[in-house]
């Protein structure tokens, strides 16, 4: 059994294919990866609709067909409850609804791929990327010890460096008129 554990000390069984098991190739089943899926292109034209004019019915339709297809309850009905929100009401603002469907693209897509470049297009990089990554510590001989968080990896985020990305010397040399990305 040695081997077969992730660093963090978590495994995620999103997009894997139910015939592959542990981490032995031999288990693994390749099957066609989406490349776009339908949640994201509503999830992409809510949050286009509400940068472009605020909340409207038609931004609460594409965030519903995600939600119902989950069991969830409308974003109306939930945003408009004070037993359930702390903020009521929160889905009536621009900014309100902002991060209403910024939670709601983080908790469809998880898991994705999508993350690193939604909070770059939402310049939060210095929120996400800053703190530390922790996991379990899943290196030491003795069980009990399992169990204690460990720092697995240090991030620092630098403002504005980092909401662009670099570009190659191969392509730099291509034309004297291209310049690198500040910061790089």
């Amino acid at each position: 059994m040695n081997g077969e554990f992730y660093a963090s000390g978590i495994a995620i069984k999103k997009w894997v294919h139910p015939e592959s098991q542990n981490l032995q190739w031999q288990r693994i089943v390749h099957y066609p990866y989406p490349m776009i899926r339908l949640a994201d292109l509503f999830l992409m034209y809510a949050e286009a609709l509400n940068e472009y004019s605020g909340p409207s019915e038609e931004i609460y339709k594409y965030l519903n067909e995600i939600r119902e297809r989950a069991g969830l309850p409308k974003i109306q009905d939930v945003w408009s409850n004070a037993e359930i929100v702390k903020e009521p009401g929160k889905h009536l603002t621009k900014d309100g609804l902002r991060e209403i469907i910024h939670q709601e693209r983080a908790i469809e897509l998880s898991f994705e791929g999508h993350q690193y470049d939604d909070v770059r297009r939402w310049k939060m990089g210095e929120k996400y990327f800053s703190t530390p990554i922790q996991g379990w510590n899943s290196f030491q001989q003795y069980p009990e010890s399992f169990y204690v968080p460990v720092t697995l990896q240090t991030r620092q985020w630098v403002t504005p460096r980092d909401y662009l990305t670099p570009m190659s010397i191969a392509l730099l040399n291509v034309s004297p008129n291209l310049v690198q990305n500040p910061g790089w």
